[in-house]
């Protein structure tokens, strides 16, 4: 039997003459899972994508098993027994779980499909693997962690033999990641193969047994990772230089109250309650931190803190002002800002350039609107401006956002909030995605405008990133506050609150 189940021999694809993948080495094999690395735009989704067939390479060879193979599609990639969990979910969002993970069966070989059999494999596969997916729940009810859970019971749900991970990490709790890592191992164990790709060097660490890098396009390096890593090592391979893990705190202004919430109540999309009697503040110059399990209410606040959602109860003192009741466009006048979770759906109008994305919420106001027309010298002036300001990667002010890498739409997003001199920020996941460099990007920006003076809601998931910028940390479960903490209360406090762990229950 062949030890490798992948290899690419000299993968080269190009857009519009610019180079994804320049000749790309890459091996996978048998019963291993194999790390790959690299910075947003570096060339990792570009090469899994032809391994996956929704792309074919300029030049260069693919062999399977250790047979050549031309992939023309996805369909004959699964028909070779390999499965792909995308970044950006491929679901249908008015559609159950079960009505698209049968979205690939084959009516026309099974015109009698059988549903309650496929909706009992699907429970049983959550089940087994603690993903916690509702079978019968819409697409569009369900947070972004469990849309992501339930792209990879899809994949399990096609017994593919060779996965390619994009991410999978990205939107699950230190605890769901455990059992991810658990489920590789079992699949490992099984012969099974797997690709992940991923910008955490942790995870690598962890769970791979060897690791490619990528940067501009090439393969820059690889190694065995199943002994130990050198962390900084793979970070200087990814980005071309040392990155920052450690921010230096300073104490907190706290001079004085900047935002008060008072037994704050929501509904979610279904109409149940997901914020349940909520109440906190935020001092100037301050990042309060909210860590939880996706789902128990941090999306449903953040909408409601910038008039996206109606609180059903309670009150939002910005100021001295009750904001709750108010239009988003009333709150932003009051210089909220926010960052939003899905910055591809929420965040940016995808089809639209760098320059019209800059104005979304400034663009009725002078010096870009004029008595009765929009001033277009003002508008690329100020792209100009930002994207240099922020290190946008663009041709330019006209550049279509959704031909930006994710860390760069990301920047647009910072761009266009921060320009506007807020005096809050609600940061929701605002490095959900991204790689290492922009991660370290996006925190510095933060900790800046929190030495500016301006208060901070930051959520996230990720704790490591939490315990780097917060001053202190509220977590959530079941839509109500579990405790506020400081950050020397340490990981595993936070962690057994997030798991609804009341203080003093053993």
């Amino acid at each position: 039997m062949n030890e490798y189940v992948v290899r690419m021999l000299g993968v080269s694809k190009f857009f519009d003459g610019v180079a994804a993948n320049d000749g790309v080495d890459f091996s996978l094999r048998r019963g291993t899972v194999h790390g790959l690395l690299g910075e947003n735009g570096a060339g990792k989704s570009t090469l899994m994508n032809m391994l996956f067939g929704l792309l074919r390479p300029d030049s260069g060879r693919i062999e399977i098993e250790g047979r050549e193979v031309a992939l023309r599609s996805p369909s004959d990639a699964m028909g070779l027994g390999l499965g792909m969990v995308h970044q950006h979910f491929m679901l249908v969002r008015n559609m159950t779980v079960t009505e698209n993970i049968m979205l690939g069966a084959e009516t026309a070989r099974h015109p009698l499909l059988d549903y309650a059999g496929i909706r009992g494999r699907i429970a049983g596969l959550s089940e087994r693997f603690g993903l916690g997916v509702d079978p019968d729940a819409r697409i569009d009810q369900l947070s972004v962690g469990a849309q992501q859970r339930v792209e990879i019971l899809s994949l399990l749900h096609r017994d593919a033999r060779i996965l390619i991970l994009d991410e999978p990490t990205a939107v699950l709790t230190p605890g769901e990641t455990g059992e991810l890592f658990a489920m590789l191992g079992a699949l490992k164990a099984d012969g099974r193969s797997v690709v992940l790709i991923t910008h955490k060097l942790d995870e690598v660490a962890q769970v791979a047994d060897e690791v490619t890098i990528l940067r501009d396009g090439r393969r820059v390096g690889g190694m065995e990772t199943a002994g130990g890593c050198d962390k900084a090592e793979l970070c200087r391979l990814m980005v071309g230089r040392d990155i920052e893990f450690n921010f230096r705190r300073r104490p907190a202004k706290g001079s004085s109250e900047a935002l008060r919430v008072e037994s704050l109540r929501a509904a979610d999309d279904r109409r149940r309650e997901a914020v349940e009697d909520l109440s906190f503040s935020i001092g100037e110059g301050e990042i309060l931190a909210v860590a939880g399990v996706d789902g128990n209410g941090q999306r449903e606040l953040c909408e409601c803190l910038v008039g996206l959602r109606p609180a059903t109860a309670g009150r939002v003192i910005l100021g001295g002002e009750d904001l709750a009741g108010m239009s988003a466009g009333r709150i932003i006048e009051r210089r909220v800002a926010y960052i939003p979770e899905d910055r591809q759906r929420t965040g940016l109008v995808m089809n639209w350039d760098i320059q019209r994305n800059l104005i979304l919420k400034s663009f009725r106001a002078a010096p870009i609107s004029g008595r009765f027309f929009l001033r277009r010298s003002e508008i690329a002036a100020r792209a100009e401006l930002l994207i240099e300001r922020f290190g946008i990667k663009a041709e330019g002010g006209g550049e279509a956002v959704r031909k930006l890498s994710g860390g760069n739409q990301q920047k647009v997003i910072l761009a266009r909030e921060l320009h506007e001199d807020p005096r809050l920020l609600v940061a929701c996941h605002p490095t959900r995605g991204l790689d290492v460099g922009a991660m370290e990007y996006v925190r510095r920006e933060l900790v800046a405008l929190r030495d500016s003076g301006v208060a901070i809601l930051l959520v996230s998931a990720d704790l490591e990133e939490i315990f780097q910028v917060a001053d202190r940390i509220m977590v959530m479960y079941r839509g109500r506050s579990m405790g506020i903490l400081q950050p020397s209360d340490g990981v595993e406090r936070v962690g057994r609150l997030m798991a609804g762990v009341a203080e003093g229950v053993a």
